[in-house]
């Protein structure tokens, strides 16, 4: 089956001849499926929504849907005949209509009794039913989150995009609005794109990850493979901390300053390891036990679990352990891998030198 969305080589530059905020990318997107597009501020994730969205002409490649083009740089289709739905950070909802008004407001085309039934089915899929009299300030930033998904799925658009739409909401409340949404939208099948900067909305939210950076996609793949198995510096380390190892690899070995370690995949020469801090194990220090030597240097606390960063040798190592173990700065551990390392990209190893 061809993708719903499918983005080729696109590119945007703001000023003539110079950097390209979006620089050659290639995305496609299938039916029903939900794609984040993660990236620190400055990296071109929401250039690309604006160009999908058609608030920007490409000045190279070309965007469709369903195998219909609607851009490119000699055509455009404007936004309103795009079949796309888009959901804000600021909700965009009318402060003086109430919830009903709001999701109804689509659907004016539609006889009175049929827009009356669908109105009531959305907002009791999003669970606000009892509350479709009430106006947006008499909401909660969750429920108002629900009514603009509502209000977008009623014209049942082919794509929805979503321009960081957690963000104005507190921690706490932004864990539930998004595990809520997201049954929503899988619930009717929607394909959605979702932008956002932090990286565990991107893993919890999405079937698949886009990472950017300098306007590029660094890595695709589902929340498993760009966290686990990082190709580059950059993904490595904007999904999460992560120990970082130069040594050198033979087959599927490496010897480092913590033993000799299993790879992802086989390599020869110098390499660039990164290494989940969960995957670090400490143990009681025991003489002759095979494994390295360290000192515990700090210890942080966190709840359901403990971060130890620990000297071997005078390289430091992060590791992350369950919160039954307990070790204190200054005591000597033994320290373990219990996973393959990743093996990077040979141009990180370079890069890597160049910084150290």
């Amino acid at each position: 089956m061809p993708p719903l969305l499918s983005i080729q080589s696109l590119v945007k530059r703001f000023v003539p001849g110079g950097p390209p905020a979006v620089d050659g990318i290639s995305l496609d997107v299938a039916t029903g499926e939900i794609l984040a597009i993660l990236g620190p501020s400055g990296c071109g994730k929401t250039t690309t929504l604006r160009l999908i969205a058609g608030f920007e002409r490409p000045d190279d490649g070309q965007i469709l849907i369903n195998g219909v083009a609607i851009s490119s740089p000699r055509m455009h289709v404007p936004p309103e005949r795009r079949d796309v739905g888009l959901i804000f950070q600021d909700y965009a909802l009318f402060p003086h209509l109430s919830v009903s008004e709001n999701v109804a407001f689509g659907l004016r085309g539609l006889p009175a009794m049929e827009r009356a039934t669908r109105v009531k089915e959305l907002v009791g899929l999003v669970g606000l039913t009892g509350l479709e009299n009430r106006q947006p300030h008499h909401l909660s930033g969750g429920q108002q989150q629900r009514v603009a998904v509502a209000r977008t799925l009623a014209t049942a658009p082919a794509l929805i995009l979503m321009d960081e739409p957690f963000s104005n909401l507190d921690a706490l409340m932004r864990q539930g609005t998004r595990q809520e949404i997201r049954t929503i939208l899988k619930s009717t099948g929607a394909t959605t794109i979702l932008v956002t900067h932090d990286q565990e909305e991107a893993l919890s939210f999405a079937d698949r990850v886009a990472v950017m950076k300098d306007g590029r996609v660094e890595q695709v793949g589902t929340p498993e493979q760009v966290y686990h198995e990082p190709r580059t510096l950059f993904v490595a380390q904007f999904l999460g901390r992560t120990n970082l190892l130069v040594c050198d690899a033979s087959g599927e070995f490496a010897d480092t300053p913590i033993g000799r370690i299993r790879l992802n995949r086989p390599a020869d020469g110098e390499v660039l390891l990164a290494l989940r801090p969960e995957h670090v194990a400490l143990d009681a220090a025991v003489r002759d036990s095979g494994n390295a030597l360290g000192t515990v240097i700090e210890k942080e606390f966190r709840g359901h679990d403990v971060t130890y960063r620990v000297d071997v040798d005078g390289i430091t190592y992060l590791a992350h352990m369950h919160n039954r173990e307990s070790f204190l700065p200054g005591e000597r551990v033994s320290v373990h891998v219990t996973e393959p390392a990743v093996v990077l990209e040979r141009d990180d190893v370079q890069s890597t030198h160049a910084g150290s």
